[in-house]
């Protein structure tokens, strides 16, 4: 606000003509309402005159796909997020390595939606929200800033006709001690690249003289916690880093450097046993330790399993699955089995009106008869796409409007059917698993055809084709030249 007092004052003193339209300043700001003394701002409610405005909270696959597919002729769309982009996460472990850059596998909200960047009354405001006001029909948020020598965060409001609740989930660490400090999750563009940084460091670091062969096996121990798809792909993108760049470029270290997955049960137990039994072979072919086991503690250079087991590393990924992130526990919702907001078919919040909730942190209730849903990006997507239809019917229905779409018909309720699993395993080799569920029967795949099928399906399926462009060359690049080094 002491940015807008110093542009009226300017205006008196130098530029006094401006003053004779008052609106020439705010003509652009009309939706917002400010507190000066408390630096409270906010998006009124909507007027008649006005399209009825759809908040979305995140910007993950649920909320990008409904972002992309909602008719901004009948709505204005507001995202709330603290990140600018969504990442294809199916990618983003080849990311770590080298062999696809950080911007193709992220792409800015603006181009999802272009109303955003474009539309008078469409906002992406790069922001948390900290809590909701379903009575009052507001979200209250609080800006993200970065580093201390920025701004300091202020907060403001929103107020909604339509509210959608796609914040995904954050890592589950089951409570034990040292994991958030020490871990390093793949989840984001930025863990990705810690994850680069710290591995070409502890490379760098471990070919300096003076240095214990006790200490350069232990810096150039990799450990993967989790042995989930996600796990599974970053040890085979290691795996295969190891064996074809590091060996030629790390001469003097390269039998120091290895990979440990560790894993309580089976890994990748949601696919077809002989593909789990195939993925174990290949993986201990391509140099991964394979470890059945427990973490109960994790400290600065080592953890411990519940056996007592030892094991020293460099670097620690973590990779165990996600839970409800502690906003979505705080919230006063109905909640599904496993602490997720509670939807019905229609994948609305039963318990307050026009708020519907899709991605990760989002459950049917017990009441539906439904299990709730494994969080899967196709799941989080498929939603997206089916909410944004049945928001545009609604619109179009006209029950837009805040609290005018009881009488609306919703059409039919949202069902998921599983179109299958991949997973790349290293060394050109992936894992295609057709089957509908676990227990049924489907086609099973592996080895080259598979990985074959593997990057063709993600390369149709990123996200535009400026994308799909990026990734292209990149696989290119790195086919030719080899994955780059360089510690930037």
């Amino acid at each position: 606000m002491s940015l807008f007092r110093n542009l009226i004052q300017l205006s008196t003193s130098k530029s006094k003509p401006l003053l004779q339209n008052p609106n020439f300043l705010f003509t652009s700001l009309s939706h917002f309402t400010t507190d000066t003394p408390t630096r409270y701002a906010g998006l009124e409610p909507t007027k008649g005159d006005e399209k009825p405005r759809v908040v979305v909270l995140g910007s993950g696959w649920a909320g990008c796909r409904l972002m992309k597919g909602i008719d901004t002729d009948l709505y204005d769309v507001v995202c709330v997020s603290p990140r600018n982009h969504m990442v294809f996460t199916p990618l983003l472990a080849s990311t770590c390595v080298g062999t696809l850059e950080f911007r193709s596998v992220a792409e800015p909200i603006g181009r999802i939606q272009p109303a955003i960047s474009k539309a008078p009354g469409s906002y992406f405001f790069l922001a948390n929200c900290t809590s909701l006001d379903a009575e009052k029909q507001m979200v209250h948020c609080e800006t993200v800033t970065d580093g201390l020598d920025t701004v300091d965060p202020w907060r403001f409001k929103i107020s909604y006709d339509k509210l959608v609740i796609a914040l995904g989930a954050e890592a589950s660490t089951f409570g034990i001690r040292g994991v958030k400090e020490h871990a390093i999750f793949l989840r984001e563009v930025r863990h990705a690249q810690e994850i680069r940084r710290k591995l070409l460091l502890n490379l760098m670091l471990s070919d300096m003289p003076g240095l214990s062969e006790e200490e350069k096996s232990r810096l150039l121990h990799c450990v993967v916690v989790g042995g989930g798809p996600t796990g599974v792909e970053f040890s085979g993108e290691l795996s295969d880093f190891i064996l074809k760049d590091v060996r030629q470029t790390y001469a003097h270290v390269k039998d120091y450097i290895h990979v440990t997955l560790i894993e309580a049960n089976e890994i990748l137990s949601s696919f077809d046993d002989s593909l789990r039994h195939y993925a174990t072979k290949q993986l201990t072919k391509s140099g991964v330790h394979l470890v059945r086991g427990i973490v109960k503690d994790v400290k600065p250079q080592k953890l411990i399993l519940t056996d007592g087991t030892e094991v020293p590393y460099g670097l620690l990924v973590w990779s165990t699955g996600v839970g409800p992130s502690s906003f979505v526990k705080s919230l006063e919702l109905s909640k599904s089995p496993g602490g997720r907001i509670g939807i019905d078919e229609w994948l609305r919040v039963p318990s307050v009106p026009d708020v519907f909730a899709i991605g990760d942190c989002s459950g049917f209730l017990e009441s539906t008869g439904k299990p709730v849903l494994p969080a899967l990006a196709q799941v989080a997507e498929r939603q997206g796409k089916y909410l944004a239809n049945l928001l545009n019917k609604i619109g179009k229905d006209g029950g837009g409007r805040r609290n005018s779409g009881g009488e609306v018909e919703l059409g039919d309720p949202f069902v998921y059917r599983h179109l299958g699993s991949m997973a790349t395993i290293g060394r050109y080799k992936a894992l295609v698993d057709l089957r509908q569920s676990k227990e049924a029967k489907g086609l099973a795949l592996k080895g080259f055809a598979s990985w074959f099928i593997w990057r063709s399906a993600y390369l149709t399926r990123v996200i535009s084709w400026r994308n799909r462009f990026y990734v292209a060359i990149n696989w290119a690049t790195t086919f030719v030249f080899g994955r780059d080094i360089s510690r930037i």
